[in-house]
């Protein structure tokens, strides 16, 4: 899981307030269930594609609401964008040059396919589909090069440099300016390029980023300096693409219109035009009853119930790459892109860690107010990775009496006359939680979180005082700031499994800055040549997933589905992770409109 989306927390809603608030202080001590009169839905009994099977009428147009709280920061590149909202509004435009099975790993359905050469330490890639630029230049292996002359150069203002960079011979020394190419990779001829490693692992195998999937047309972006990319036209305007759509006119912050890419290397696109326009979670269910939309992209699971059954959809549904996890924060990262782990910071404790666990009740949280559509987390390996997912790791379900034991043993007293315990050496123990602000919905769970840690003891208070912004959340993440004890966030963790990128001791996406020798043992493990067998990686698997458990450095709290309402005048779209083809290439419209 490297060079991983950011993504705002989606919180409860409304409701929670009161309804958290009756989930069981009454039980302290008895873990959490299920409420019986809750209705949930089974996420695998959704259909993943669209069931008109009308004939699509020639052109006309698509409108879909993407779902945000704000404005989308325009960063259209896969080498530069951070906000996931920015990676929704390129799914029309932006194609991969892999494609991959239902395991995520890659194949030959794409515009390129790999080998590997594990012994080697050899990757060669190689375009087997005559594609084109929307332009009309042609995809060679010049664009497959670039995105790594970019990311690696020393002016690069993204944040993917990282391991998967560094991993490839000449990096070092490119990126520190000895050199002025990759001696690793080479350009075989136009259509392919053969990359030499300093280590193979098994998440080459997948359709993640320790090969980067994504191409750069060369004969635009060579020509502008690598400083200050992220804020040139080629990023923010005049965007170059070889998927079906290319984007046309880019309102920035508010929506994005699409016309077909007429050098697209597969069928025609069907549609005349499709419109992506940011949309208010407050106002999408309404949107939908008056059939405004023929599709929604990022859809509030907290209000299924208002609007599963609304005339004129269907509903399609698919577990999520993600996961909404509370993080411990404990030390900094220091020079050389290496964690700095601080054994002696607030949250190092274990004990305390773990009773923090066992205060919430994430279970009850999924099946009450998410119908189902999130389920309580047990690892950081969610259950879509059905063979990497530990089934038998129980996770923390609410144990109010087990939290207090912990706490008690390990030091953690109230004076007499005091609300609050102290901390192992007796001074006021103050905990600052970050949480990120996302309309009504967000400060309702906040609260329920500091609420059942008051229930064991514990003063956490709002960092800042008050739920933060996205922007400023992860500035404070990626900063340190030593105001940030724990947080909550979600992580969109990609195709590639491999939890490195998110905790390995050289990962600056490791938020939590833990750090310890076992930690490190173990994730090489999951990537280590041996874990080319399959087995053997199962199991490697299995052994960290143990290990972060009791640790409980960073807690899930709940697996995340997500759903798609579209029109049922929509045709031949298919949301399913191991399609043949770009989903977009085969959407059409069965009728002129909706009403």
């Amino acid at each position: 899981m490297k060079y991983k989306k950011l993504m705002s927390v989606v919180a409860l809603g409304a409701v929670a307030t009161v309804g958290l608030a009756a989930c069981g202080n009454k039980d302290s001590g008895k873990k959490g269930g299920n409420d019986k009169e809750t209705a949930t839905e089974d996420i695998s009994k959704f259909p993943i594609k669209a069931s008109n099977d009308k004939k699509s009428i020639e052109g006309g147009t698509l409108d879909v609401a993407v779902v945000m709280s704000t404005q989308f920061p325009g960063l259209f590149s896969e080498i530069f964008y951070e906000d996931e909202n920015d990676n929704r509004f390129m799914e029309p435009s932006h194609e991969s040059l892999f494609m991959a099975d239902d395991n995520f790993e890659v194949n030959d359905k794409g515009v390129a396919k790999q080998d590997l050469d594990v012994d080697g330490k050899k990757a060669t890639i190689t375009l087997i589909k005559d594609a084109k630029w929307s332009d009309g230049k042609p995809v060679v292996a010049d664009d497959i090069i670039q995105p790594y002359l970019i990311v690696g150069n020393k002016d690069y203002a993204g944040i993917r440099y990282g391991e998967n960079f560094r991993n490839i011979v000449g990096m070092d020394e490119y990126h520190e300016g000895k050199a002025d190419s990759i001696s690793g990779i080479k350009k075989i001829d136009d259509k392919t390029v053969e990359i030499t490693f300093k280590e193979m692992n098994p998440g080459m195998t997948q359709n993640g980023e320790e090969i980067w999937r994504s191409a750069v047309p060369a004969h635009i972006f060579k020509d502008i300096p690598v400083k200050g990319m992220e804020s040139s036209d080629a990023v923010r305007k005049n965007i170059v693409t070889f998927g079906p759509y290319k984007m046309n006119k880019i309102t920035q912050g508010e929506s994005v219109e699409y016309v077909p890419n007429e050098h697209y290397y597969g069928e025609k696109p069907k549609l005349d035009k499709l419109v992506l326009k940011v949309t208010p979670d407050k106002s999408v269910v309404e949107g939908l009853k008056s059939k405004n939309y023929d599709m929604v992209i990022a859809m509030p699971t907290d209000n299924y119930p208002n609007y599963k059954d609304v005339e004129g959809y269907e509903i399609l549904g698919r577990q999520e790459l993600s996961y909404s996890y509370i993080g411990f924060h404990m030390g900094k990262m220091g020079k050389d892109n290496q964690i700095e782990y601080n054994p002696d910071s607030k949250m190092a404790n274990k004990p305390l860690r773990q009773a923090m666990s066992y205060a919430v009740n994430n279970k009850t949280v999924a099946d009450k107010f998410y119908n189902g559509l999130r389920s309580e987390g047990t690892t950081l390996i969610p259950p879509v990775f059905a063979k990497f997912h530990d089934k038998d790791v129980k996770g923390y379900s609410e144990d109010l009496d087990k939290a207090n034991k912990l706490l008690d043993e390990a030091g953690y007293k109230k004076k007499s006359g005091e609300d609050f315990r102290r901390d192992p050496k007796g001074e006021k123990l103050e905990i600052k939680f970050a949480s990120m602000s996302g309309g009504d919905t967000a400060q309702p769970l906040a609260e329920y979180y500091m609420n059942q840690w008051k229930e064991i003891g514990l003063n956490v208070t709002l960092t800042t005082g008050r739920l933060i912004d996205q922007n400023a959340f992860y500035d404070k993440l990626q900063n340190d700031d030593p105001e940030v004890d724990v947080y909550q966030a979600v992580w969109v963790t990609g195709s590639n499994p491999s939890p490195t990128g998110l905790y390995g001791p050289k990962a600056p996406f490791n938020f939590t800055r833990f750090v310890s020798e076992k930690n490190t043992e173990l994730l090489k493990n999951i990537d280590s040549k041996e874990s080319f067998d399959a087995d053997y990686r199962t199991k490697a698997f299995k052994e960290w997933q143990e290990y972060a458990k009791e640790e409980a450095f960073a807690v899930p709290t709940l697996y995340r589905n997500e759903v798609r309402p579209i029109s049922d005048r929509v045709t031949g779209f298919d949301w399913a992770y191991d399609t043949a083809t770009n989903p977009w290439a085969e959407i059409g419209v069965s009728a002129d409109s909706r009403k």
